[in-house]
């Protein structure tokens, strides 16, 4: 048993989250950002009438607002919950890699910032995750964090 940040973790117990689950957790969370993503640009999606191309348009013009989203949100629910609504949902959670705590605001930042260049790069990021016993993703590795079953 450690004690981490008033957290008491038994090591024995931990369960690396399997790459299926983190999967589900990522499809929910792009859902979910997607649908805000809409949400925050309906205004203009609307006048489109359908078009497809003019949609298209919309949300190239808003792609940094929507990259900054995504950052904004991985970095907040991480650092301050341990888990995004999807990880929440697919029963994981973010713990730091050296005391299997809490991750700090830097990490969590740092984890969320490499994340975006994971997907940026045909998130061959994630496919790290395949090629180490720990399941490391690139965002991972760089936020020194472990995805765990909860």
């Amino acid at each position: 048993m450690i004690s981490s940040n008033n957290q008491n973790i038994d090591v024995d117990e931990l369960e690396l989250a399997t790459i299926s689950t983190r999967l589900k957790s990522f499809i929910i969370d792009d859902i979910l950002i997607t649908v805000i993503a809409i949400f925050i640009l309906w205004d203009k999606i609307a006048i489109a009438n359908g078009d497809f191309m003019i949609i298209i348009a919309v949300i190239n013009e808003a792609a940094w607002q929507i990259i900054a989203l995504k950052f904004l949100y991985h970095a907040f629910f991480i650092w301050y919950y341990g888990a995004t609504v999807g990880k929440i949902i697919a029963k994981i959670k973010v713990i730091n890699y050296d005391d299997y705590g809490r991750i700090s605001f830097l990490n969590s930042v740092i984890r969320s910032a490499s994340r975006i260049l994971s997907e940026m790069f045909f998130y061959v990021g994630f496919i790290v995750a395949y090629l180490n016993d720990a399941r490391q993703t690139f965002h991972d590795k760089t936020g020194r964090t472990l995805v765990v079953n909860v």
